[in-house]
């Protein structure tokens, strides 16, 4: 590291308008751009380029998007020339703190009031996997959520789901209704039949139980299907 800050382009040797960390300090956090923001995380780039030149290469690999950034691996950040172990970690943290605040941010609202808010609950957790999961959201009676479940875990291929489970749990924190939500890795919004076919299974279920199923969502990393809202539930 000190032989990197030594030969690199160490933020300290930058000119003190070029510096994001005084930028930060003396026009807020909002003036940086993403490019700055990672610079400061990085902190020195190499011999031939800068900091922020070399997280501007970065964030140019993946379109400018900062959820393509945050799915880059350890491994694959090491790729970039400038860009060791240490480095790549700190940005696979700064990146999942990011996707935790806003996890937190959508359970603050707590009340589901529309389909929308479904998605924006669960597209931090399952919207940009790679492999599919299912949960259940339970909500008492004024669709506050009680709790959420991931009840299976499975490949691109698919997932099972125990229906037994789902209704224990819902008598257990005393749900009167439910919300189904699980991922599509594949990026498609159109349910399959076995998506369909489970879905009604759990209304089927719950219903014997005064148990409400409000609504399914099929979650991918930037939008959603809703079979509530399509009239398929």
């Amino acid at each position: 590291m000190e032989q990197e800050n030594q030969n690199g382009f160490g933020i300290k040797s930058w000119a003190e308008d070029d510096r994001p960390r005084e930028k930060l300090l003396h026009k807020g956090k909002v003036s940086l751009s993403d490019a700055e923001l990672i610079a400061i995380l990085i902190g020195s780039g190499s011999r031939n380029e800068s900091a922020v030149q070399l997280s501007k290469r970065i964030l140019a690999s993946t379109g400018n998007q900062l959820s393509d950034l945050g799915k880059l691996s350890v491994k694959k950040l090491c790729e970039f020339k400038g860009i060791g172990p240490a480095k790549a970690v700190s940005i696979v943290a700064a990146m999942e703190l990011g996707r935790r605040r806003r996890t937190e941010e959508a359970l603050e609202k707590k009340k589901i009031t529309s389909s929308a808010s479904v998605f924006e609950l669960m597209q931090p957790i399952i919207g940009e996997l790679y492999h599919e999961e299912f949960w259940i959201i339970y909500l008492n009676n004024s669709n506050k959520v009680i709790e959420q479940l991931q009840l299976s875990k499975g490949g691109i291929t698919g997932t099972l789901v125990d229906v037994r489970i789902t209704l224990r749990k819902a008598l257990e924190v005393g749900a009167t209704s439910i919300i189904l939500a699980h991922n599509h890795p594949s990026g498609t919004l159109k349910p399959s039949e076995a998506d369909k076919q489970l879905t009604q299974k759990l209304k089927t279920a719950a219903q014997s139980l005064d148990i409400k199923v409000l609504d399914h969502l099929i979650v991918t990393e930037k939008s959603y299907f809703s079979f509530a809202d399509e009239g398929v539930l």
